[in-house]
């Protein structure tokens, strides 16, 4: 399988390659919020769950963002990227990108409309990976790194659906070609 020549940090995408065998995270863009020797921590971006935020948390009726499969870890658990630079407590990914943040403030802003739904993402669970064990992974090649950027985060939930292949056909051309690979190879 194919690989890329950018290392894993804190910003950078988890691109899955094509065969995954693995359903949670076939076909799927992870992006990490954390990389280090204590492990590496990440949530999909491109898995919509079919709840919705105020069906998850009281208080949060002010909006209605669609809530993602953050991975397969800690599936009770909610966790929120964000542009949200002033909210206590948050963590900067990369300039301009933030995780987590003392969740009353968050609601606190939500109830008086000082959020916008563009501005943040919730995940329900989280992608973790114990010390070593993303390397071992990279160096099996079960993943392709791409650059942080490589697709807007913020915006249209929609546009994530596709994110997969997006982001692999903006990679240049040896990626591109393995973006239109059939899931299961048998079957074309």
């Amino acid at each position: 399988m194919i690989t890329s020549s950018f290392r894993p940090k804190a910003g950078r995408f988890l691109i899955s390659e094509p065969f995954s065998a693995d359903t949670n995270f076939q076909r799927t863009v992870v992006l990490l919020v954390e990389h280090g020797t204590e492990g590496s921590l990440g949530f999909v971006l491109n898995r919509q769950i079919q709840s919705r935020l105020h069906e998850l948390v009281s208080g949060m009726d002010n909006m209605d963002p669609p809530v993602f499969m953050g991975g397969p870890v800690e599936q009770n658990s909610l966790h929120y990227i964000h542009q949200l630079g002033d909210l206590p407590g948050a963590r900067e990914i990369v300039p301009g990108l933030y995780w987590s943040g003392d969740f009353e403030s968050l609601k606190e802003r939500v109830q008086h409309g000082r959020v916008k739904e563009e501005d943040i993402l919730f995940f329900v669970g989280y992608s973790g990976w114990a010390p070593g064990q993303l390397d071992q992974e990279l160096s099996r090649k079960y993943w392709i790194i791409a650059p942080e950027g490589s697709h807007p985060l913020f915006g249209d939930p929609a546009a994530n659906e596709d994110m997969w292949r997006t982001i692999l056909q903006q990679m240049g051309t040896k990626y591109k070609i393995i973006s239109n690979y059939p899931v299961d190879p048998r079957l074309n």
